[in-house]
């Protein structure tokens, strides 16, 4: 194992350098090249003041150089080690400990290390929230799917991930904010950003002026939770799912009534919807599924009665003013990925479901949940850790119409920008993180089959 990490690490150089150069080739071969004519934006500049900045890039990033050259001084500086300058580009000196140097970014006037410093925590902690709810919605809804093969849920769910699967994220982003950010609908999320611009003042926690207010929202969450989770155990499953469709059926009437426009639409498709998704929860066979759609929605019902009864003042705090702006961003990030996946996951455990290995256990007297759990599943997370390798780069890319439609400002819109203005060091540095991500997306899924699998070897 140790040897085969050591191989992949070091296969990693190459192949950082084979990405780096195509992008950089593409750069040099666009229309008017890398030169520090094309950096020179101020149309209102001397003749003789425009000159000089153009020299001065051209000094700066050797941008009069051939392109193999340029590459190889870009090369240089973003290596820990390697040749150093003086000012003039020369008397160069051979050093191990010169340190790694992104350049700077001429579009924003800084370096490109304090713009990725500043940008990319944003993303990853969008990625960091997105990747675990992508995972265990596929696999829930995925195992449930499988289990009842043929049946409600099992068509109802395909239906459902077909459909979230098919829409574009733009479009469910802008329908996100049209419906439920929006003054002529519900007004429930914010429209755009990750803060609000009094959040910074806040304190980190929520606050409540009243220990009554406190001692309300604990009781309320409690009893609304424990009645959430008592219904989901129900043993009757008509009765169980007819609770359920009336819990929605009621949700969607509150939906309507909290609208601020009487809209006739509004009375029928809400309550609907909700009572026909509470329906199919209700009825599946699944009770981890079932606990948790109804706790999460008895945890929801608990919050809003408890802001409807607060006597004193309440003090939402900076962490959850930023969880609540990140709410729409979320969703329009998941929703494709766990309808994908899920519908992996289901095909996957029917397989390992009708494999000699599972059919020797039945015989053997295993019974079918053991069979599922100790034997189909593990085998089954084979495909997704495969995806997972991609998953990585493709939510960093996929960021870039999510961070655009929210006004994030995040590695995806600082990629845009960067390519808009055909910023050279903060392009190429871009490439460099979303290379070296690729690379170690693959290498975890490497690692995560010998946990999954103990059969795989790499000796």
């Amino acid at each position: 194992m140790l040897t085969y990490l050591l191989r992949r690490l070091l296969l990693m150089i190459p192949t950082l350098f084979g990405i780096t150069i195509v992008v950089f080739t593409i750069m040099a071969m666009s229309p008017g090249g890398l030169t520090g004519a094309m950096l020179v934006g101020g149309a209102d500049l001397k003749p003789e003041q425009k000159q000089a900045k153009i020299d001065y890039y051209n000094k700066r990033y050797g941008l009069d150089d051939p392109a193999p050259l340029q590459y190889l001084r870009w090369l240089n500086n973003v290596s820990p080690i390697g040749f150093v300058y003086d000012e003039n580009r020369e008397n160069k000196q051979f050093s191990f400990s010169k340190g790694s140097d992104l350049g700077e970014s001429v579009f924003f006037g800084q370096s490109v290390i304090a713009l990725i410093k500043e940008r990319l925590p944003i993303t990853l902690l969008l990625n960091v929230i997105t990747v675990p709810l992508i995972y265990l919605v596929a696999i829930v809804v995925g195992m449930n799917a499988a289990r009842d093969r043929g049946g409600r849920f099992d068509v109802s769910s395909n239906v459902i991930m077909l459909a979230l699967w098919s829409l574009p994220s733009m479009l469910v982003g802008v329908l996100l904010i049209g419906f439920f950010a929006s003054i002529q609908h519900w007004q429930w999320f914010p429209t755009s950003g990750l803060s609000s611009s009094e959040a910074y003042q806040m304190p980190f926690l929520p606050h409540w002026s009243s220990l009554i207010d406190i001692i309300k929202l604990l009781v309320i969450g409690l009893v609304t939770v424990f009645c959430a989770v008592m219904l989901a155990r129900l043993p009757s499953r008509n009765l169980r799912a007819m609770l359920a469709a009336g819990l929605g059926l009621a949700a969607g009437v509150w939906m309507a009534i909290a609208h601020p426009d009487y809209i006739l639409a509004n009375w029928v498709i809400w309550p609907i919807l909700l009572a026909a998704f509470m329906y199919l929860i209700g009825r599946s066979e699944s009770a981890i599924l079932r606990v948790c759609v109804f706790a999460f929605i008895g945890f929801g019902l608990a919050w809003l009665l408890a802001m409807q009864w607060l006597s004193g003042d309440f003090a939402r705090g900076f962490l959850l003013d930023r969880l609540w702006h990140l709410v729409l961003p979320t969703i329009v990030l998941s929703y494709a990925g766990f309808a994908s996946l899920a519908k992996i996951m289901r095909t996957s455990i029917l397989e390992n479901l009708n494999a000699d290995y599972a059919r020797t256990a039945r015989a053997k007297g295993v019974a079918e949940e053991d069979v599922l759990w100790q034997h189909v599943f593990r085998n089954s997370l084979l495909p997704l850790i495969t995806i997972l390798a991609g998953l990585l780069p493709g939510l960093l890319a996929g960021s870039v119409i999510v961070e655009q439609i929210f006004s994030i400002d995040g590695m995806g819109k600082l990629v845009i920008e960067a390519v808009q203005a055909r910023d050279r060091e903060l392009v190429l540095s871009i490439t460099l993180i979303s290379g070296l991500l690729t690379l170690v997306g693959y290498l975890i899924s490497d690692l995560m089959y010998t946990l999954a699998d103990p059969r795989v070897q790499y000796d």
